[in-house]
């Protein structure tokens, strides 16, 4: 029989980068570190991707996060598969599988804040302004006291200090090049 070896977890560890093209840095209690392919994450830890990099996170095995240039997250308070809080700048897709169950996430950005059930969704700059969007599952959309539900094929666009726009069906070319700035297909 084939004995692999047991690899040692650090308390708080949520998850790890799975892969990696570019250059980012880690922030961890103060210190930057750069962050490589295999890098561990912590709660409280500060993610930035570089001019021209792309990303992907893994937390606590179930959640894919794919971020794109220049952005950065905040990986607040994350407790197994059962949620949290992040905090986003720039473009991601956030992946999980619906099957999985609920997931109480809240995503926070300065355009306002998002609350997570189990999906697949885009948040970033789309057609020159920031954007959700949601491929799979649901979302809500909360800024200057308005919330908006997303479901599979819905996007709002969001402004600093002004509610989510009216929730509209995106069209394929848009949906493209949102996920494409991540690496993604849709």
């Amino acid at each position: 029989a084939l004995m692999r070896p047991i690899r040692a977890v650090a308390a708080g560890n949520i998850g790890t980068t799975r892969d990696m093209v570019g250059s980012g840095i880690l922030t961890r209690a103060g210190r930057q570190s750069p962050l490589r392919k295999g890098t561990g994450l912590d709660e409280g830890d500060l993610v930035t991707t570089g001019a021209k990099t792309l990303a992907h996170l893994v937390l606590m095995t179930e959640t894919n996060i794919n971020m794109g240039p220049q952005s950065s997250i905040l990986l607040d308070r994350y407790v197994a598969d059962m949620g949290g809080t992040i905090t986003v700048g720039g473009a991601l897709v956030f992946d999980r599988d619906d099957a999985l169950g609920p997931l109480d996430l809240t995503v926070q950005t300065e355009f306002g804040q998002i609350g997570v059930r189990g999906t697949r969704f885009f948040l970033g700059p789309s057609k020159g302004v920031p954007a959700v969007f949601v491929s799979r599952g649901r979302v809500t959309v909360s800024n200057a006291g308005v919330t908006r539900t997303l479901r599979a094929g819905d996007g709002v666009d969001l402004a600093v200090g002004q509610p989510p726009s009216a929730v509209a069906q995106w069209k394929p070319p848009r949906i493209e090049a949102a996920f494409a700035l991540v690496g993604l297909r849709p």
